[in-house]
């Protein structure tokens, strides 16, 4: 990730499960600006695949993903 793409929001979505990380995600990207990055914790297994399909459907770009003791992190810019 880029020094000028720094996070501009963090949403704790631990503890959801599918569609939930996703539609808390989506309600929170479109209070957001083009070009500014959202960073999501989720505790879900198939959280992973479910944002790379939700970015390519919507445009937004996963930047980065990782996962530490259970918890995956997504860095998300919003697309255009």
């Amino acid at each position: 990730m880029n020094n000028d793409q720094s996070v501009k929001k963090t949403l704790d979505a631990r503890g959801l499960f599918c569609p939930m990380p996703i539609v808390k995600t989506n309600q929170a990207i479109t209070e957001m600006k083009t070009g500014e990055v959202i960073k999501v914790l989720c505790t879900d297994p198939g959280s992973k695949r479910d944002f790379e399909s939700w970015c390519k459907k919507t445009g937004n770009k996963l930047l980065q993903t990782s996962e530490e003791g259970g918890v995956f992190t997504y860095i998300i810019q919003k697309g255009a």
